[in-house]
């Protein structure tokens, strides 16, 4: 994954406010980046108790450049999957493959994002996004080009010497995005990125997260609880179910690329929502 350089596209983008008239929805690249293949995960039981099946027979796939989702309520295993993916967790049975290459663990293809931020607190914005390149031998002059650029993508250039403390929540996970994107990680994993935040901040953040996905083009698979955040950022949506956690449902999501907050008031946006929500209770 390449971002290209548009530092001075700071801010928001004014998105398009119509969906697409066309009910299919538009795909950037048909390849599978991502595939999961039967994947079960067991957890020994606490104390000896017996064992607890975690996931079950999981099978889902991401397209090259595509932005999914993956939803359910708390305990359903979508996040010990996302784990899995990315190398953290180890798949009881089952395959995890990116680009056709067995996950075996974590590793430089795939870049991790997760709820509480998880930045250096003794960091600069800078040093935080850097941190990653310094680790896999990127040159001085290589880094501080790519962290200027990313700086400019997530529209913090104006912060790069502040420390996390410094920051507000939405500016933190910003960051912590742009870190995940330094290396040019083949996907992105988020894992309830925007969970912690208001509901003003978190808006404001769904609406950059869109932004960032259409600029940079980086393939991304989200954990999330929220429906509705689910269907908006969404090109395809994979529903879980726990007690094993499990894929119920996989739905393709019938609105283009661009696409903004008039969306939500789109009655096959109102419909679709309804439909998951019933499944989920």
């Amino acid at each position: 994954m390449n971002v290209p350089s548009i530092a001075s596209q700071t801010g928001t983008t004014d998105l398009v406010d119509i969906t697409s008239d066309d009910n299919e929805p538009k795909h950037a690249g048909d390849s599978q980046k991502l595939r999961c293949a039967g994947v079960k995960k067991t957890f020994k039981g606490a104390g000896g108790g017996p064992a607890v099946e975690a996931l079950s027979g999981v099978d889902l796939y991401v397209r090259d450049n595509e932005l999914v989702s993956l939803l359910g309520t708390s305990g359903c295993g979508k996040s010990t999957l996302l784990n899995i993916i990315g190398g953290l967790e180890t798949a009881s049975e089952g395959l995890v493959e990116v680009d056709g290459e067995q996950v075996v663990g974590p590793g430089p293809d795939r870049g991790m994002v997760f709820q509480n931020y998880s930045l250096f607190p003794w960091k600069s914005v800078r040093k935080n996004i850097s941190f990653g390149l310094e680790v896999a031998g990127w040159g001085k002059s290589d880094r501080v080009e790519r962290v200027n650029d990313l700086l400019g993508v997530v529209g913090l250039s104006e912060f790069a010497e502040a420390l996390p403390r410094e920051l507000s929540g939405g500016m933190r996970q910003r960051v912590a995005i742009a870190r995940a994107l330094a290396p040019e990680p083949d996907i992105l994993l988020l894992d309830e990125p925007f969970g912690a935040l208001d509901a003003h901040t978190r808006r404001s953040l769904q609406e950059f997260l869109l932004t960032l996905w259409q600029r940079t083009r980086v393939t991304i698979l989200m954990v999330t609880h929220d429906v509705d955040e689910a269907i908006y950022l969404s090109q395809r949506l994979y529903v879980m179910q726990s007690h094993p956690g499990r894929i119920a449902e996989e739905i393709e999501v019938p609105f283009g690329e661009s696409r903004g907050p008039m969306v939500k008031r789109d009655q096959r946006f109102l419909d679709l929502r309804d439909s998951i929500e019933d499944q989920l209770r």
